[in-house]
């Protein structure tokens, strides 16, 4: 059995997998479930957690966490999207020490509240920088007219 159908089996219909080629995989599941699918691939199929990224989007910001299973030569990107205006996610910290830092990056820059993170203070931006401004938040999707000049 090749890591989608293990996925698949094991989780069903609460993921959706798209398979770009045999060594490239997506998983695509809700919020509340992507540590049960991070958890798996990591605890009982042996992945590391390569990266974790984020894009900002309309609807709210997509979690991408990048699982390498080096045996295999795979890898399985686990996508998710937080809601805005909430953004709010559990961490991983818990079982997954190396999402620490990047979580940490992505309240940063993305303004995503993982919820029982052992320490969120900044990492990237100088002290000064404004509470409540995420640089890699668009600021396009605050508005449809916002950048418009009115006459």
């Amino acid at each position: 059995m090749n890591i989608s159908e293990m996925i698949r089996t094991r989780f069903k219909d609460k993921v959706q997998i798209f398979e770009k080629t045999k060594k490239r995989i997506y998983v695509t599941i809700a919020k509340d479930d992507a540590r049960l699918v991070v958890g798996y691939l990591y605890e009982e199929l042996g992945a590391r957690m390569s990266i974790a990224t984020g894009i900002d989007i309309r609807e709210g910001v997509e979690l991408l966490y990048h699982m390498a299973l080096d045996r295999d030569g795979v890898f399985v990107t686990v996508r998710t999207l937080v809601k805005k205006p909430e953004l709010k996610m559990e961490t991983f910290t818990d079982f997954l020490p190396g999402t620490n830092w990047i979580e940490r990056e992505l309240h940063e820059m993305f303004g995503v509240d993982f919820i029982g993170h052992p320490n969120l203070k900044r990492l990237l931006l100088p002290d000064d920088w404004p509470e409540g401004e995420y640089p890699f938040r668009k600021k396009t999707f605050e508005s449809e007219t916002e950048g418009i000049e009115r006459p």
